[in-house]
């Protein structure tokens, strides 16, 4: 058996955090990574202590918002975003680090990730956001599709 290149191991942890999501949509996660090590993990959903979209139901889908649309009319955060968020929580110093999720970063992401002093993303799925490709590339982070044949189908953004 082959060992994975650091990421794959990486990428593969996010899927794992991804599970805990309790987005409606779609399962994401994060994982920010420096020096080899795993500094904070993120899934999307709802804030802490607030009621989970798989008990309150998805605002979006209500109100039959397309994917990629009106993100302002949900409930929930990012994975990306809760990642960066752990590190201010908890003091862990995220700049220079790379970001492995599961989804391309939207362009709302994309710009905390930029200010946040992250240096590099690596993402499984592409997202259709020309914005986002856009600021990654004005700020010169690093973008890499890392392509899994373990992720499904159904893990669609």
């Amino acid at each position: 058996m082959a060992r994975p290149t650091w990421d794959e191991y990486f990428m593969e942890i996010t899927r794992v955090v991804a599970t805990r999501s309790t987005c409606c949509r779609r399962q994401v996660g994060a994982v920010i990574v420096k020096g080899k090590r795993v500094l904070t993990t993120g899934y999307n959903g709802a804030p802490q202590g607030l009621v989970h979209c798989l008990d309150a139901g998805c605002l979006r889908e209500a109100q039959g918002i397309p994917s990629g649309q009106r993100h302002e009319l949900c409930r929930g955060l990012h994975a990306e975003q809760n990642a960066i968020i752990q590190g201010a929580l908890y003091g862990v110093t995220i700049e220079g680090a790379t970001l492995y999720c599961t989804h391309q970063p939207c362009s709302a992401c994309t710009k905390m990730i930029i200010n946040a002093g992250i240096k590099r993303v690596v993402f499984h799925y592409p997202y259709p956001d020309e914005l986002a490709v856009t600021l990654a590339q004005e700020a010169g982070l690093e973008c890499y599709c890392l392509e899994l044949p373990k992720f499904t189908s159904s893990d669609k953004r």
